[in-house]
């Protein structure tokens, strides 16, 4: 099984970085569903800008959790391959 780091970006133009092991699904449920992060249902329609995958969920929850700290310009040019201090 595999897990994927993800990077969204919600149609206020702000970035959503989660995690999952069925990254189909959990567009949906962002996008459509009442499962889907607070965050944003707030803020549908959401779109995939990046996907990371892991072989275990350890290590997906520290890349989320490393990503979550940067600032929207380390994850903008993490999104357009632009190397940056956390790759």
């Amino acid at each position: 099984m595999t897990y994927t780091v993800y990077i969204l970006k919600c149609n206020d133009n702000s970035l959503y970085v989660g995690c999952t092991k069925n990254i189909e699904e959990r567009i949906k449920e962002h996008n459509k569903s009442k499962k889907g992060a607070h965050y944003t249902k707030i803020r549908r329609p959401v779109i995939l800008m990046h996907t990371e995958e892991y072989t275990t969920l350890k290590e997906a929850r520290k890349r989320e959790a490393e990503i979550k700290k940067w600032r929207r310009e380390e994850k903008l040019k993490l999104i357009t391959g632009v190397k940056n201090k956390g790759t």
